[in-house]
């Protein structure tokens, strides 16, 4: 897998209203502009209990980007923020229409396989599987970074972002475009935090830092039992990825993601990159110093 050194060109496709992580990622990412050049940056469907519709996940997606925009004092880039798709792929063959998926192709074909486009996926992969099979010729002309499904020996694989649209999933393992997989529980999962964590490290450091903070928090308590919480900031470690020293990767064959919410195995399948470990305390750092930095 192609991984330049420098400033390399990027967009991010994201569930921004999901829960609280993506918010960190966009953030983490849109100031870590050494070596970040974003040029999109797109909103994906999602259903849970937070909205009543794959379609109004992406559009909730939608606002929250242009808030975390706002926060960032990066309101230049809101003319790069696309709506995604309002639902999931009906098959393997046919793309959902969406103003992110031509922003996409568009993007992905003024690149090439020497200078590629960055593409980072930390929601259902619906968006990116949707403009390859519109456009299959982006595959040599893109890298995909996709956070989704779980440890490969996991007992069984139903991940959210994997999950809700297994046949995107399938799209893009089967296509040739360079692909690394950073698996959820058992990998990710690490890097994790606690609530006095949040509150020593990044509450109280700004408005960005604290509305991050206020969110992480709610969600947690939302989600979590016990007081004694820990929580992952999953969508972090995608563009983390991408920068040196904080993942650890090989290669290995393309696992097939099954409508049985399990990975599948062939032999001669093509090689994708696949991230096994987070080193937390080193990202956590560099998380903290990014986020925390003045305003």
């Amino acid at each position: 897998m192609l991984i330049k050194d420098g400033i390399i060109d990027v967009v991010l496709d994201t569930d921004t209203y999901n829960e609280a992580d993506d918010q960190y990622a966009i953030a983490y990412m849109v100031r870590h502009n050494e070596r970040f050049n974003v040029l999109g940056l797109y909103a994906a469907p999602f259903f849970n209990k937070r909205v009543s519709s794959p379609e109004e996940g992406m559009e909730r997606s939608f606002e929250e980007i242009l808030t975390l925009l706002k926060l960032l004092h990066r309101e230049d880039l809101n003319s790069i923020v696309y709506r995604g798709s309002a639902d999931y792929l009906k098959s393997e063959k046919m793309p959902q229409e969406s103003d992110a998926c031509d922003a996409l192709i568009k993007l992905a074909m003024e690149h090439d396989e020497e200078n590629p486009l960055y593409v980072i996926g930390i929601a259902c992969i619906t968006n990116i599987a949707s403009a390859i099979i519109k456009r299959p010729e982006i595959c040599n002309r893109i890298v995909v970074v996709w956070l989704g499904g779980h440890r490969l020996d996991w007992q069984d694989n139903k991940e959210f972002n994997l999950k809700q649209d297994i046949a995107a999933a399938r799209v893009v393992f089967e296509s040739p475009a360079p692909l690394a997989l950073v698996p959820c529980n058992g990998v990710v999962s690490a890097f994790a935090i606690s609530k006095p964590e949040v509150n020593e490290w990044f509450k109280g450091k700004g408005r960005l830092s604290d509305y991050l903070s206020d969110e992480l928090i709610r969600t947690a308590e939302a989600d979590y039992k016990v007081e004694t919480w820990v929580k992952p900031i999953w969508d972090v470690t995608a563009v983390a990825f991408l920068l040196p020293g904080f993942t650890d990767s090989y290669e290995i064959e393309a696992p097939i993601p099954g409508y049985d919410n399990k990975w599948h195995f062939e032999s001669g399948r093509r090689k994708i990159t696949y991230v096994y470990n987070i080193r937390r305390n080193e990202l956590m750092q560099d998380l903290r110093n990014i986020i925390t930095e003045e305003e």
